[in-house]
């Protein structure tokens, strides 16, 4: 595949791009250099030429087909002297031989001519089926049900983005949100010495928690801790791991101007991963009511995390007017087998752009 031929005791060393030469005896080979001598950066360019009966090659040392590594390194070649057994080293460059076929440019500006042509024709046509779809389409259903439809997919996505583990085709309530995904088993071991103190926590404290805001889910649970010890651990643990996630969407001033704040992504992946949590400490079901309070998120946003989930909403029944002002009714969630499926959801309101 290399060859190699001696000029003025300089030695260039070749490859063939196209392959192994067979008969090297019969190329016959030339080397040029450059004119302009004076020319530092030309003095040194050479240009190698092999011609057969067949085919031309060419390779020089210059431009973008020239090898690069002859700037990196030096190259020597080692010629054995049969006669006197020593080995003379002469200085050398490498070549890398292209073949130079007649009349090249012009066959490839043809060829991309008539693809461009093929291209044209194909994007006219393309261009002209999608303008009849997207009319068929328009006029059957409207310009503004097709953007309501958009804006609505919009929303269930940015959702679906931001839900946690879901297994929809579980066998049991709960493996849809497997335990393990939303607190893992070292996670939760981590949590042993916090979970304690929450468990043990007096009801003068859990008044200053109501009073202070912000964790009414954790306080409900705190309330009703379990007695079974099992069930006890599992629910202060996760009651400790709630109040941090709940804790992250506060706005807290900190100096020199700065504000730890929360994007509405971020706001929307905690409810949804605080949702799925309250679902295992309550046999399945979790107070939407409280959780949005804590949130500081609207009902309905709530709602449209819980729906995204496949949870089945549970309203309160509307009480008489003499009674409205006497109970305070809280919207619940349940996760049901086979999970919800719900249409788009029409009644979220319309985001304006601040510009």
């Amino acid at each position: 595949r290399s060859l190699q031929i001696f000029r003025s005791c300089r030695w260039n060393c070749f490859r063939f791009a196209n392959g192994s030469v067979k008969n090297p005896d019969r190329l016959d080979f030339s080397l040029y250099k450059n004119t302009d001598e004076t020319n530092p950066r030309k003095k040194n360019r050479r240009i190698l030429v092999a011609e057969s009966d067949r085919l031309s090659y060419v390779g020089h040392n210059f431009g973008a087909g020239s090898l690069k590594c002859n700037n990196l390194c030096k190259y020597y070649v080692g010629v054995l002297n049969k006669q006197t057994m020593q080995m003379e080293v002469h200085n050398a460059q490498l070549f890398n031989m292209q073949p130079a076929i007649p009349d090249c440019t012009q066959i490839r500006k043809k060829l991309a001519l008539s693809s461009r042509k093929l291209n044209q024709v194909g994007s006219d046509t393309l261009q002209h089926a999608v303008d009849k779809a997207a009319k068929t389409v328009i006029n059957k259903k409207g310009l503004e049900a097709l953007q309501q439809e958009v804006a609505d997919a919009e929303s269930q996505g940015e959702l679906a983005l931001h839900l946690p583990p879901c297994n929809a085709d579980a066998d049991k309530q709960e493996n849809v949100y497997p335990f393990d995904n939303l607190l893992s088993p070292v996670e939760f071991e981590a949590l042993e010495e916090a979970g304690s103190k929450m468990a043990a926590v007096t009801s003068e404290e859990l008044q200053k928690m109501r009073d202070d805001g912000g964790c009414l889910s954790v306080v409900r649970h705190l309330e009703n801790l379990p007695t079974a010890d099992e069930a006890r651990v599992k629910t202060a643990r996760c009651a400790f791991y709630l109040s941090l996630l709940l804790k992250l969407l506060l706005t807290v001033p900190f100096p020199l101007r700065l504000q730890n704040t929360v994007s509405a992504s971020m706001r929307a992946k905690i409810a949804a991963y605080c949702l799925a949590l309250l679902l295992h400490l309550g046999h399945m079901t979790a107070d939407l009511t409280l959780l949005h309070r804590d949130l500081r998120i609207t009902e309905a946003r709530m709602i449209e995390v819980a729906k995204s989930m496949g949870l089945t909403i549970i309203r309160p029944a509307r009480a008489k007017a003499d009674e409205a002002g006497l109970q305070d009714n809280h919207t619940q969630a349940s996760l049901l087998l086979p999970l919800v499926k719900y249409e788009q959801f029409t009644e979220r309101r319309k985001r304006k752009k601040m510009h």
